[in-house]
């Protein structure tokens, strides 16, 4: 009989746990969760990342994002 593991990772974003089995990157989970990608700053593991690099940052267990969406106001 054959066993199969599922690779469940754990995540954290803005300091909320998720768990997925799927690979995903950071764009996606900006795009799944609605974030405003034009308005938004990421922190991914301690260090701010470029826009253009969200899309080849695939997401691994026990990775710390933090998300930060600009708003302007007076």
């Amino acid at each position: 009989m054959l066993s199969t593991k599922l690779d469940i990772k754990k995540f954290f974003i803005n300091e909320q746990e998720y768990y997925s089995t799927d690979n995903f990157t950071l764009l996606d989970v900006l795009q799944y969760l609605n974030f405003n990608t034009s308005l938004s700053v990421v922190e991914y593991n301690g260090y701010i990342i470029t826009k253009k690099s969200w899309k080849n940052i695939i997401i691994k267990d026990l990775d710390q994002i933090e998300i930060v969406t600009i708003v302007g106001g007076g």
